[in-house]
């Protein structure tokens, strides 16, 4: 099966790798234009370095929404279009010119958390499960009839970036299954609900700062489902700390103790100082003086 790949992550790229690995007859890639990365250095994506070591042609346009841009991705006879965490919205003349239509994975449950950052939307939304989806691509985003699900447990303390990291995988193994099922005549078409359908958008830093009146537990998974970005911030002793971990007080926990709105308390565990590195909240106070706020009580708890 002539397959066209379009995809930019990491995320993107395990399922890449999967199809490839499985056999399948990958024509061309479709990743982002390459973009400054640290220190301004332009990178490629890490599906175009994994499409070039394969040996595949790469395209990387601008925009797909010119006439030379859907001629060109005619030109190439595919029998399927498997998309994975472009980052583009798909004209509807690319999701229909392949032989068995385009199909897309996503982070979520569908039709629950339809949109961007679903994942993390997961974690924020304090959800106790999420899983990812294979669908047809339809002219709605997300909208599409679903093929397979599969469903994964969230860690109470599972990071944003915990998490797809393990859905990356799931993922890419689901698109196997699903493209295989396709070829063969075998894949179920289930239509999304649409009452049920919730919508998310993408991350801001604006996000970041905790709000402490919060219960302990919608604290957590801010934290949580801010990281790896934007990160979750707090002030405390007159700095702006960025949380990367917390956990419920404990016996031997250390930390810095929040008492947050719920009236329980929240121990913060991992932060980082403006200009500095990422480290345990207990080393953190070993150098820093917090005097009490009138929502914080500090409890050193230094060994």
């Amino acid at each position: 099966m002539r397959t066209v790949f379009m995809g930019t992550p990491d995320f993107a790229a395990s399922s890449l790798r999967a199809l490839l690995d499985a056999g399948f007859d990958v024509i061309a890639v479709y990743t982002q234009p390459d973009r400054p990365g640290n220190r301004g250095i332009v990178t490629a994506s890490p599906v175009k370095a994994l499409a070039m070591e394969r040996g595949i042609p790469v395209c990387q346009p601008k925009t797909l929404r010119t006439e030379e841009a859907l001629s060109a991705f005619q030109a190439l006879d595919a029998d399927m279009l498997a998309v994975v965490a472009y980052g583009k919205i798909l004209p509807d003349g690319f999701l229909s010119a392949p032989k068995y239509g385009a199909v897309n994975i996503h982070g979520s449950l569908l039709p629950k958390y339809r949109g961007a950052a679903p994942i993390q939307w997961a974690v924020l939304s304090g959800d106790t499960k999420t899983g990812v989806t294979s669908q047809y691509m339809a002219s709605e985003v997300d909208s599409g009839d679903i093929i397979y699900q599969e469903e994964t447990e969230i860690g109470e303390f599972e990071t944003s970036g915990e998490l797809s990291d393990r859905l990356q995988g799931m993922g890419a193994a689901l698109l196997v299954r699903t493209l295989r099922d396709i070829e063969a005549g075998a894949a179920p078409r289930i239509p999304q609900n649409p009452l049920a359908a919730t919508f998310t958008t993408h991350l801001t830093k604006e996000m970041s700062p905790i709000d402490w009146n919060k219960s302990a537990r919608e604290i957590v998974k801010h934290i949580c489902g801010l990281n790896p970005w934007p990160v979750a911030t707090a002030e405390i002793g007159g700095v702006t700390l960025r949380v990367f971990g917390a956990a419920y007080p404990s016996a031997g926990k250390r930390g810095i103790e929040v008492i947050c709105g719920d009236g329980k308390t929240l121990l913060l565990t991992e932060v980082q100082a403006p200009g500095g590195r990422r480290m345990a909240a207990a080393e953190y106070l070993k150098g820093h003086k917090i005097d009490n706020g009138p929502l914080t009580t500090v409890n050193c708890q230094l060994p």
